[in-house]
């Protein structure tokens, strides 16, 4: 039996994917009232597909009216954002607030640590979208870090960042946030809404690739999970681990994690969670 779509509700999710496999839970257990898209309709979701050329109404009639409308999907360069939200304030009025999920990759300065209120790349094809929905709005973009969590296993994407030993050499640091995190900062946001605002979103820490790949690979002698791997991807992360290894002794690193301020592109995300007066969940990759 298809679910009924609601007239109104609280929050309405423009694109149910991985983040909405926690948000939903959060947002059935704290009795907010939600509804979702998605592309097909599948699993009981409003089918909605936003195409920036189209002026036509028609895929809005079908939406709920909310009074917080998140955008999971990229928005990209001028025009998008304000196409999407006259469009959905023509049938629906304009009484709702408006959250775009993000990234940090937009913070370009390589020297120091990135807050939101360090500058970025104004010409990035995301943060144009991200100030147009600020601008014609008064919306706010949730810019996130590393996402894992449920699919999103860490220790499994090694393989796939680095090749050869001068590839794990050249990895850094880099920052994380848990799915469950994301869905309370959505769930904050919607609740103490801050208008024309971009907040980092990140669960506080700065992570060393090299300590990283080290533990990843003493977890290959044993542990939750491992079973499942294969032999050959068990080599695969000893390797990497013994290459880390190698490499601390080159080029004379004593112990790990490396010191932060060796990194030069640092996330500073407390401004987000000192504001709303909560901290993260997941405070430590497990």
């Amino acid at each position: 039996m298809l679910r009924q779509k609601p007239q109104k509700v609280d929050l309405l999710i423009l694109g149910a994917g991985w983040t909405s496999t926690f948000l939903i839970p959060l947002l059935e257990t704290e009795k907010v009232s939600h509804a979702e898209t998605t592309t097909t309709g599948r699993d009981n979701t409003i089918p909605f597909q936003f195409d920036p050329s189209s002026t036509s109404t028609d895929p809005y009639e079908n939406l709920p009216t909310a009074s917080t409308i998140l955008i999971t999907f990229p928005l990209k360069g001028q025009g998008q954002s304000k196409r999407l939200t006259d469009l959905y304030r023509s049938v629906h009025g304009e009484t709702n607030n408006w959250i775009q999920l993000g990234s940090t990759f937009i913070f370009d300065q390589v020297t120091g640590w990135n807050d939101e209120n360090s500058p970025y790349d104004k010409s990035d094809a995301r943060a144009i979208a991200e100030d147009e929905l600020m601008e014609c709005v008064g919306g706010c973009a949730l810019d996130l870090v590393g996402l894992y969590g449920g699919t999103r296993v860490p220790r499994t994407w090694i393989p796939r960042l680095a090749k050869c030993k001068d590839d794990v050499k050249k990895r850094s640091n880099v920052h994380f946030v848990h799915g469950e995190d994301v869905a309370r900062a959505i769930l904050l946001t919607h609740r103490n809404f801050t208008r024309a605002k971009r907040w980092i979103v990140a669960d506080t820490r700065s992570y060393d690739w090299w300590d990283l790949i080290l533990s990843f690979s003493a977890m290959a002698e044993g542990g939750e999970g491992v079973m499942r791997e294969t032999e050959e991807q068990r080599e695969q992360r000893l390797t990497f681990g013994k290459w880390v290894g190698e490499l601390m002794a080159e080029e004379g690193v004593r112990a790990l994690p490396r010191d932060v301020s060796s990194f030069e592109r640092r996330i500073d995300s407390r401004g987000f969670w000192k504001f709303h007066g909560e901290w993260p969940k997941h405070a430590r990759l497990a």
